[in-house]
């Protein structure tokens, strides 16, 4: 059976937010989470939160350094679930994508592609090129999902927490790992119900 791992990427795309945030949702559960961030990435955090890098890696069961090539989630042999990249830069998204592995982000996504696990990039860009999107369906080929963090209404969000958790539990479900984040839609007669 499949470790109970999950590999957190957080890279120096807008929406630090996303990162921290689904590691403060692994926290309670059975997860073992290794967490990787890009220096773009603590650069962001420091721009947009109030986070120190301790606070974030504090979160995670293993913290790897992005320059350590050697880490235990660069091979194959180191089983997981997958891998999140919340939020995915484009910069890191063509790296995956041209199999270019350079860093230990992009060499761990490549491993999970490798070994036909689950890939999940929450694509942070707008609006986007026609590189960016060519990107996009390359990785989608090689069995990647691109997820961009878009809001659902429906669930009627009374804050950017709600937003950023609905999407986040979404993203959980593809691991079908509950962490009760996602207001389920019921079908009209219950949106009518509930509104």
């Amino acid at each position: 059976m499949t470790a109970r791992r999950l590999i957190v990427g957080i890279s120096g795309a807008s929406g630090f937010v996303y990162g921290v945030r689904l590691l403060q949702l692994l926290r309670p559960t059975p997860i073992e989470v290794h967490l990787v961030l890009t220096r773009a990435a603590q650069l962001t955090m420091a721009h947009e939160t109030g986070y120190k890098l301790a606070d974030v890696v504090a979160l995670a069961d293993r913290h790897h350094r992005n320059e350590d090539i050697g880490a235990s989630i660069a091979s194959g042999s180191f089983r997981t679930l997958g891998m999140v990249i919340a939020p995915c830069s484009m910069k890191s998204l063509a790296e995956i994508a041209t199999g270019s592995a350079s860093t230990l982000l992009t060499r761990a996504a490549d491993v999970v592609l490798k070994e036909r696990k689950r890939l999940v990039l929450l694509a942070r860009e707008t609006p986007l090129t026609l590189v960016h999107l060519r990107n996009m369906v390359s990785v989608t080929e090689m069995g990647a999902i691109v997820a961009p963090p878009v809001p659902a209404f429906y669930a009627r969000p009374q804050s950017l927490e709600q937003m950023v958790d609905h999407t986040l539990g979404r993203v959980l479900d593809l691991f079908d790992i509950e962490v009760g984040a996602v207001t389920r839609w019921q079908g009209m007669a219950g949106a009518a119900r509930d509104g």
